[in-house]
C-alpha cells in the first residue's frame, strides 16, 4: 500500500516556500552527501537563528501534472492529498548569507527511499524546492557541559550544533555511524569529545551501541544540556537513561525521532499522533 503524503498543520506564512537551484554536489562519506544549492531563489530564503534548522523538501509524485511554478500550498488547496508532492525532512547543515548558498546533506542507502537516491544521483541545475526553516534547539550558554547522541539522520545537526559552540566549551558527542568510512571532521571546541561508535555492517536502527554508550559513559560533574535525536526506538531507549537513570528534567532536553526503522517519513509524521510515535 502506498502511503498517502503527510499532512501538516503548517501554512505559506508559517513555512514559506522556497525554489533553489543545486550547484555541486560533494560525496562527505560512502553513505552521506551534501548538496549545495542557491541561486535567484535564495533572496527568498528566511533563515532563522536555530542551529537545529530543518527544511521539509518538496518531492513532486511522477506522473502526476502540477502547475507551473510550482506551488506546493496552492497545490493542497486545490489538488486531492493522494496528488499533493511527498515531503521530506532535511536539517539545513550551513548557510553561508554573503555566498546565498545552504547546505543539506542526505544519508544514502542504495535505492532505499526518496531524498536519498535523488541526492545521489542530483546535477547542477536542478530544482530544490522546500518549505521552511523550522527549528527549536540552541546551546545554551548557561550549560556546564553538552551531550550530544545521534545516529546518522542526526549527524548534521549535532555537526552544526557543536561548530556553534564557543571555544571554550565542554562536552561529549556520541555519534553512531556504520564504519569508520563514515566518521566526518567536525570543527568543533577542544572541550568538546567525539565518540564514534561503528555497526560494522548491522542494519541502522537495529543496534544497542547508541543507548548502552550513554548509559554507561561517565558524565562530567555541572549540568548537562542534552541534544539526542535519531532512529526512534533509540530515542526511547534514551527517554529512559535521561529522565529516569539520570534525573534530568524536561529543560535540560531537546530528544526527538528523526525516522523510524520500516517507516517512510509519511507513515513516521503520522504516527507521532500515536502511542507508539511519541517519545
Amino acid at each position: 500500500m502506498t502511503s498517502l503524503p503527510a499532512t501538516t498543520s503548517a501554512t505559506r506564512n508559517t513555512r514559506p516556500q522556497t525554489d533553489l537551484t543545486v550547484l555541486r554536489k560533494e560525496q562527505l562519506s560512502p553513505h552521506m552527501v551534501r548538496i549545495i544549492a542557491g541561486g535567484p531563489g535564495f533572496a527568498g530564503y528566511v533563515n532563522n537563528d536555530y542551529v537545529d534548522r530543518y527544511v521539509k523538501i518538496v518531492f513532486p509524485q511522477p506522473g502526476v501534472e502540477y502547475p507551473e511554478p510550482l506551488d506546493l500550498w496552492a497545490i493542497r488547496e486545490t489538488m486531492p492529498r493522494s496528488q499533493w508532492p511527498h515531503t521530506r525532512t532535511y536539517t539545513v547543515r550551513w548557510v553561508d548569507t554573503a555566498a546565498q548558498e545552504l547546505a543539506i546533506d542526505f544519508v544514502i542507502h542504495g535505492d532505499e527511499g526518496l531524498a536519498g537516491p535523488w541526492a545521489a544521483s542530483a546535477q547542477p541545475g536542478e530544482r530544490l524546492t522546500f518549505t521552511g526553516p523550522g527549528g527549536g534547539y540552541n546551546p545554551d550558554p548557561a550549560a556546564d557541559w553538552h551531550l550530544f547522541a545521534g545516529d546518522e539522520a542526526a549527524l548534521p545537526a549535532i555537526a552544526a550544533a557543536i561548530e556553534s559552540l564557543p571555544g571554550d566549551a565542554r562536552g561529549l558527542a556520541i555519534l553512531e555511524v556504520d564504519s569508520d568510512a563514515d566518521i566526518q571532521p567536525i570543527a568543533g571546541p577542544a572541550g568538546v569529545e567525539l565518540r564514534w561508535l561503528l555497526r560494522d555492517g548491522s542494519p541502522a536502527g537495529d543496534s544497542e551501541l547508541l543507548v548502552t554508550a550513554i548509559r554507561d559513559a561517565e558524565w562530567p560533574e555541572g549540568r548537562v544540556q542534552v541534544f539526542a535525536h535519531g532512529e526512534r526506538g533509540y530515542m526511547k531507549g534514551l527517554r529512559d537513561v535521561l529522565y529516569v537513570q539520570r534525573g534530568l528534567e524536561r529543560a535540560q532536553v531537546s530528544l526527538s525521532g528523526y525516522w523510524a526503522k520500516g517507516r517512510v517519513e509519511d507513515d513516521f509524521q503520522a504516527e507521532k499522533k500515536l502511542p507508539i510515535g511519541k517519545i
